[in-house]
């Protein structure tokens, strides 16, 4: 059972403001409060956190959840609008405000647990050699396990608990992305040009969008159609420099032990083709920001998400640009 509750006003815990934007503090009350008018703020704000949350709730994920107004806010709305049957233009409107609403709070309190800071460790090694050398590559802190589950940027999540030492039994402050998603699959695009996979349903809608790093120039993705093979939680991985790209110095096959931390994160959907996937990552914040090896990464929550709803034989398919957006 969750252990939530309504965040009180006697918090004045401020949101953290990334370097670039301005410093003007902001209090959790203001996020729960915060309501679209006509457009939506630069930088960092409450009304953005809010939106992210409940963006995230409907099934257009927006990645991490900070409070900035990027791509990945646009992109969300932009699958919300998709998911909804709207017109697609990626432009906050107070329709679509009306539309995402909810009574139920976006900042909330947790009560850590132990399972939250189970098999910490002390750090993670870069070089893949170094990694196969340790048994688990877990979280490295309870505020980066904790930023993880909620959906949340680590410094972020720090930010509203400044006094917080992240400690079993403590009361932090935290978003509140929802329950699950509960849809049946029934078939994936990877979408590399608009940087997404669209997760289709029953009827054949559209009814989850979540945001993600497909392949680059040097390693390509998959072209065309394939089938979801099976799907493991904390893998391991194995590491071939003959089969997919070299790391670092390392010449020989490895195998890197599993967790949130590895390679491919938390999660690995096997793919027909040969050594692809779709899987987690270590670093969410660069969720469709950076290039991968080729496969299609997702933020270790999305992919856990998508690996209980996903079936062997799903198909899975790959596009360079959706005529519905843009």
């Amino acid at each position: 059972m969750k252990k939530f509750a309504a965040f009180g006003l006697l918090a004045l815990s401020y949101i953290y403001s990334p370097a670039g934007f301005g410093q003007t503090p902001l209090t959790s009350d203001e996020i729960n409060a915060a309501e679209f008018v006509d457009a939506m703020p630069e930088g960092v704000s409450a009304l953005t956190v809010k939106l992210q949350v409940l963006l995230d709730r409907a099934g257009a994920n927006p990645g991490v959840v900070d409070g900035v107004a990027g791509e990945n806010v646009t992109r969300a709305i932009r699958g919300f609008e998709e998911i909804n049957g709207l017109e697609v233009d990626g432009i906050m409107t107070p329709d679509l405000w009306e539309r995402l609403r909810s009574p139920e709070p976006v900042s909330v309190t947790y009560t850590i647990t132990a399972l939250d800071l189970e098999k910490i460790v002390a750090g993670i090694p870069t070089d893949y050699a170094e990694m196969a050398k340790m048994e688990w590559l877990g979280f490295t802190s309870g505020a980066e396990a904790l930023a993880e589950k909620f959906h949340m940027d680590q410094n972020f999540l720090i930010s509203l608990n400044p006094f917080a030492r992240f400690i079993i039994g403590e009361n932090i402050v935290v978003i509140n992305p929802g329950e699950q998603a509960a849809v049946v699959v029934t078939r994936i695009v990877a979408d590399k040009s608009n940087e997404r996979i669209v997760i289709y349903g029953e009827n054949d809608q559209p009814v989850i969008v979540y945001p993600a790093t497909i392949g680059s120039d040097s390693t390509p993705s998959p072209k065309g159609t394939h089938e979801v093979n099976g799907i493991a939680v904390f893998p391991t991985y194995a590491y071939n420099p003959d089969v997919n790209f070299q790391q670092a110095e390392n010449t020989e096959k490895l195998t890197i032990p599993p967790g949130p931390n590895g390679p491919v994160g938390g999660t690995w959907i096997d793919l027909s083709e040969p050594t692809y996937g779709i899987h987690g990552t270590p670093d969410p914040s660069k969720i469709s920001k950076t290039a991968s090896h080729g496969c299609v990464r997702l933020t270790n929550w999305d992919a856990a998400e998508l690996a209980k709803l996903v079936k062997p034989g799903v198909v899975v398919t790959f596009i360079e640009a959706a005529k519905s957006i843009y």
